[in-house]
């Protein structure tokens, strides 16, 4: 309900209006009346009324005098003028002023109720309207820390105009202590094994060392802390010069790596980077922390690293590549497992001792896995048999958060590839399978023809056999066989005009309901429904 006060000098007037008009019907509450502008006005201050409905011609102060004095010092409140026709021109000076609308006297109820009724729908749109905008207001505080994470996450990895820049750190209330930046990235390094590894644990415990690390760096004016997309911490410090800030970022970082370490099962690693103006070259600052960060993968987790330390330590002369792929070939083609992992210990030794960047250790690694699948191909071994696709192993590299992980994977990956190297050095093994599948081919229709009688054939145990079978083929034994009687039986179906059952036991199977059965299991198609299909195409 909205409040109305009603303004005129005739208490006739003011009773006849209060009486005639159904207020609660129109969404309105008649809160009480005045006969002059003055006792309106101190009556306005006291109950807040929505709408004024005024005469122009009163006492003390007139209707204009008092649209005056709430345009001013009231605009919310809403004024209908009530007029004569002799003062239409002061009504045309309250619409100047703001007033919502007139009524001509002598008034009826129907042109009251039509006023009355439009202001109140008025006032239902200026209420949504404040509603949606207080809304509004609440959401966007709401999401204001997330707005500022956003727009720091923007500020380190994107190039911003320096005015823009200068006009969302002001929108965000970020001051600097003076010209000079630096950033700390801080990142998980691994969970504690004995804690429940679900996403929701560890997301709670990357929250837990993003508030450790602000209640730190709160202490310490001109410094922000957000976290990015990668779930990383970061702490951007300001200061004066530049030793200062160095000095600055490593005493905050020692003080977030114990208190992690003292209340939180879990390893962080700290980079730091290097220092720039803020108005130059924030993205260097910031990329050159996650550099730092990088180095952990070379030479440890659970450290605190600074980017100029990495870069300034002495390394030895690189490695040469052409010695280390021909070193890696002849392992794999004459060595033995002992030698392999003998070598892959001396070459990972190599990477610690020369604190290679990241991405650096990445070309070397893949290097590595594509020296073995070209080993393999030279020799006719089909290396997705043994390491699966060369793509995934290649995007496996980057899974690995250290050193010493990846060199149990490299040093499991060269095994196998020497393990199926040595197999294909065993001629005689080899000449074995082919025999096998040869016996196969010309034996598909026989129903009789079975691991057993292939093995004897062949002159190897079952066991032995099914395991370089498969080793070979990247098929088993029973795969192998049931491709080439389904491939026989799909020829029989597309060339002649032979029985389903007739077919079944020309390809060796002595049910032709469990042949049926099987040949759909293996191309999707009933024999029927595949001698259909090529019937069509042939059409």
């Amino acid at each position: 309900m909205y409040k109305l006060l009603i303004v005129d000098d005739e208490a006739l007037v003011r009773e006849a209006i209060k009486e005639q008009m159904d207020w609660e019907q129109l969404g309105f509450i008649c809160i009480g009346d005045c006969e002059d502008g003055v006792e309106a006005l101190a009556f306005i201050k006291r109950e807040r009324p929505d709408v004024v409905l005024t005469d122009i011609g009163m006492p003390f102060m007139n209707g204009i005098e008092l649209t005056r004095e709430l345009a001013e010092n009231d605009p919310t409140v809403k004024v209908i003028i009530l007029t004569g026709y002799d003062d239409f021109e002061f009504a045309q000076q309250a619409l100047k002023l703001q007033a919502t609308d007139y009524i001509l006297k002598p008034i009826t109820a129907a042109e009251l109720e039509t006023v009355i009724r439009r202001v109140g729908s008025e006032l239902d749109a200026e209420r949504r309207q404040s509603q949606d905008l207080e809304l509004l207001k609440r959401q966007l505080m709401e999401s204001l820390p997330q707005l500022k994470e956003r727009f720091l996450e923007r500020l380190v990895s994107v190039p911003m105009p320096l005015k823009q820049l200068q006009e969302r750190l002001s929108y965000f209330q970020i001051q600097w202590n003076g010209p000079s930046l630096i950033e700390l990235a801080i990142d998980v390094d691994e969970f504690e094994l004995s804690l429940p590894s679900t996403l929701f644990d560890q997301d709670l415990i990357r929250f837990a060392v993003y508030n450790i690390a602000q209640e730190i760096t709160a202490k310490y004016s001109g410094t922000v802390i957000f976290r990015d997309r990668e779930n990383r911490v970061l702490v951007l410090l300001s200061g004066e010069d530049s030793d200062q800030i160095q000095e600055l970022a490593m005493l905050v970082a020692e003080e977030i790596h114990s208190a992690v370490n003292s209340f939180l099962p879990i390893k962080i690693s700290i980079g730091i980077g290097h220092t720039s103006k803020w108005e130059d070259n924030i993205l260097l600052v910031h990329r050159s922390a996650l550099s730092a960060l990088d180095y952990r993968f070379v030479i440890g987790t659970n450290e605190i690293i600074r980017i100029s330390d990495m870069e300034q330590r002495q390394r030895p002369e690189i490695l040469s590549v052409v010695t280390w792929e021909s070193e890696l070939i002849t392992k794999l083609k004459t060595g033995t497992q002992q030698e392999m992992d003998e070598w892959i210990m001396r070459l990972f030794a190599a990477f610690r001792d020369h604190i290679f960047p990241i991405d650096i250790c990445y070309i070397y690694l893949q290097r590595i896995v594509l020296t073995m699948i070209h080993t393999l191909y030279e020799i006719n071994s089909n290396s997705s048999h043994v390491f699966g696709e060369a793509k995934t192993l290649i995007s496996d590299i980057n899974r690995f958060s250290n050193l010493d992980e990846t060199e149990a994977w490299m040093k499991e990956l060269c095994g196998k590839a020497v393990s199926v190297i040595q197999g294909m050095r065993e001629d005689q093994s080899v000449r074995q399978i082919a025999m096998a599948m040869d016996y196969v081919r010309q034996h598909y229709m026989d129903p009789e023809l079975s691991l057993k009688s292939v093995c004897k054939h062949v002159a190897m145990s079952s066991s032995y056999f099914s395991s370089i079978f498969k080793q070979h083929n990247g098929r088993s034994f029973v795969e192998f066989v049931t491709d080439e009687r389904m491939e026989k039986a799909r020829e029989f179906l597309y060339l002649t005009s032979m029985k389903s059952y007739e077919i079944a036991y020309a390809v060796g199977y002595s049910d032709p309901h469990y042949f049926s059965g099987a040949f759909k299991k293996h191309t999707g198609d009933t024999p029927t429904e595949f001698r259909n299909k090529m019937n069509i195409k042939k059409v």
